[in-house]
Parts: C-alpha cells; sequence; structure tokens
C-alpha cells in the first residue's frame, strides 16, 4: 500500500501498468485505448439536448452516435483516478497557474485559461485529423504495430519538441 502513497512513481512501474490495461483492454473489450473519441461523442450528446433532429440528421453521428460508451468512461476514469492517487501521494492541489508556467510566462489565470483553451482546441483539432489521439495511437496502435501509429508518434515527439523549443524561446527560455 505504501507504493500508492509516493507523489512520484517509477516511469517503468508506470509504463508496464499501462501495457496491461492496453492488454486488458483489448481482452476485454475487444477496443483499444483511446480518448479522443469521447469529445466529439460529448458535443454531440450536448447537442442532442438543445437540437436532437440536427444530430439525428448529421452523417457523422449516424456512423458514430454520440453515446456514454466504452472511450467515453475511460476519460471519467482518468479523471478520478488522477485525484486519487493525487489525493493518497498527498500532492493534490488546486492550482489556477502552475508554478513552471507563472515562471516562464505570466501567473494570470485569465491568460493561463486562454492559452490552455487554445491549445486544447488545436490538440482537439490535431487528434481528430490524425485519426486518434497520443494514447489510442502511441499506446493501442503502436502495441499493435501499426505503421500508421509509429509515424504519427514520430511526429507527435517532433511537434511536441519543436513547439516547446519555439514556445520557450519566444517566452525568453528557462
Amino acid at each position: 500500500m505504501n507504493a500508492l502513497t509516493l507523489p512520484l512513481w517509477s516511469p517503468y512501474v508506470g509504463g508496464v501498468g499501462i501495457g496491461i490495461l492496453v492488454w486488458l483492454s483489448f481482452l476485454l473489450v475487444n477496443r483499444p485505448l483511446g480518448c479522443s473519441t469521447s469529445f466529439h461523442k460529448t458535443a454531440g450528446m450536448i447537442r442532442k439536448i438543445t437540437n436532437r433532429t440536427a444530430v439525428d440528421q448529421n452523417e457523422y453521428y449516424q456512423s458514430y452516435p454520440p453515446t456514454a460508451d466504452y472511450h467515453w468512461i475511460l476519460v471519467f476514469g482518468i479523471i478520478i483516478g488522477a485525484f486519487v492517487s493525487s489525493s493518497l501521494s498527498g500532492v493534490f492541489a488546486v492550482e489556477w497557474v502552475p508554478p513552471l508556467f507563472a515562471a516562464t510566462f505570466s501567473a494570470n489565470p485569465m491568460f493561463r485559461w486562454i492559452v490552455a483553451l487554445i491549445g486544447g482546441i488545436l490538440l482537439g483539432f490535431g487528434a481528430r485529423w490524425a485519426g486518434g489521439c497520443t494514447s489510442g495511437h502511441g499506446l493501442s496502435g503502436m502495441a499493435q504495430l501499426s505503421v500508421t501509429s509509429i509515424v504519427t508518434v514520430c511526429f507527435f515527439f517532433l511537434g511536441g519538441i519543436a513547439t516547446a523549443m519555439i514556445t520557450f524561446a519566444l517566452a525568453g527560455g528557462l
């Protein structure tokens, strides 16, 4: 039980745990791990409340109905798991602006929220354009030795490194 209260886990233990989760996902529900589909399903469920006809006639939602499925519930599991883990380890804290962001860019919460919103929109667009998110391609796709996923993950890393270098260079570095 002491291992669950550590503030930082070994990346090897985390990697093995995620690998087992990918394996169990295929074994138990015959589905890959991934989160990006849950966001468009949530948008469809919200839209269905305000205009059911528009959702029912939407060609995309006819193929992919906006329902609370395995991937949708996985997102809530991630949120709950992160909360439980941080609470057990004693590092849970509500921070409007993380210290690294405040030191590098700004301590202004509104600026942080705007940056997070723009980043989230770009991430969501990129995930749908790439046919999946980093967890879908990086974990499940690479576990299946998918060439598309391997290439996509290489570009995730290249894009992330380039973005970080440009962003921190513009902000004056660390």
